[in-house]
């Protein structure tokens, strides 16, 4: 069956809940009755199958997380939905100093399989409710960061972070969830795949090649993905062959798919939706000059946000955000010096 993200997730979590009466959901607004389904339909009528694990709360984050937090130490699975990303800062407490520690703290013994769901990007919402969440948690040791652009990856990756013992961030982009009706996004990119019926899962920390090229390799995740293919299909028009790779999971990074890639190419450009100071570019970047330098032909172009806060103008958003056309220049301005 051919499904969007938004619906690929709800199958996912659907499928888990089913596996193991260990998974429930908890959140805002997920299990309300003729509700939209939490803030972007991924819970939409899930109620009606599991009412007693799909758990509304308060308007409290630190609680929400608090609680997956004790009772995915009690040997629980839970899955949190927080309505956006930035508000990941409320419950900052429980997701940075013990969700992502306890693990460790207790050598092992303990365990906090909590995977918490978060949407991110700029969708003409203005500052507190546009961030790229990333790279304040790709710094924040004990928890592995996923980040799927295409549904065949969210229902696969989904299903991985549940069944994993250790704490899973998934971030997932707003434009891309394929929500209709009221929860429908101006600007949506259709990131729907085709399901298989059987049952499958993705690997963390997996890169994938979503176009191969020989003369540039650009990385991307999420939204960012989907701009990278269009502007190198800009560009093999040019007769510039440009490799297009999927992170899918920020930590661990396939930092091996990425050298292979490199090594081939010889350049390569990093395309994030967050700002360049201090993201995802930094650590890829210095990851290649450390490792593979000699390899290079060309410096590494990090292609980001300006080092602001996201706009609310519509205009301004365009301008915020890489577009198609920003990273076509990029490349060929790199491939004509070098």
């Amino acid at each position: 069956m051919i499904l969007s993200i938004a619906e690929a997730l709800r199958k996912a979590i659907y499928d888990e809940m089913e596996r193991d009466d260990k998974v429930f959901h908890i959140g805002e607004d997920i299990g309300i009755e003729g509700g939209f389904g939490g803030a972007f339909t991924v819970t939409l009528g899930l109620e009606k199958s599991f009412r007693d694990r799909i758990i509304d709360t308060p308007i409290s984050e630190i609680g929400i997380f608090g609680a997956a937090c004790g009772a995915a130490v009690m040997g629980m699975r839970p899955i949190v939905d927080v309505q956006y990303g930035d508000f990941l800062f409320c419950a900052m407490d429980q997701v940075a100093n013990q969700i992502a520690k306890l693990r460790y703290m207790s050598g092992g013994k303990i365990k906090v399989p909590v995977v918490m769901r978060a949407p991110v990007g700029v969708t003409g919402r203005g500052s507190q409710h546009a961030q790229n969440m990333e790279p304040y948690f790709l710094s924040c040791p004990g928890i592995k960061i996923i980040a799927p652009s295409t549904a065949y990856d969210a229902y696969g990756l989904l299903k991985a972070a549940v069944r994993d013992d250790d704490p899973v961030l998934i971030f997932e982009h707003k434009l891309l969830y394929g929500a209709k009706g009221a929860r429908k996004e101006e600007g949506a990119i259709d990131a729907s795949s085709e399901i298989p019926d059987e049952d499958y899962t993705i690997p963390i920390g997996k890169a994938i090649v979503r176009k191969e090229g020989k003369d540039a390799t650009i990385i991307s995740h999420l939204l960012m993905v989907h701009h990278s293919l269009q502007a190198a299909k800009t560009l093999e028009k040019e007769g510039i062959s440009c490799e297009v790779i999927d992170l899918r999971s920020l930590w661990p990074l396939d930092i091996g798919l990425i050298s292979e890639s490199v090594k081939k190419t010889g350049r390569l450009f990093i395309v994030e939706e967050s700002p360049k100071q201090g993201g995802i570019g930094a650590e890829v970047s210095a990851q290649i000059a450390e490792t593979i330098p000699d390899h290079l032909i060309s410096p590494i172009v990090r292609i980001a946000a300006p080092n602001t806060p996201a706009p609310f103008s519509p205009v301004m958003e365009k301008f915020y955000i890489p577009q198609p056309e920003r990273i076509s220049k990029e490349v060929r301005k790199i491939i004509e010096e070098y």
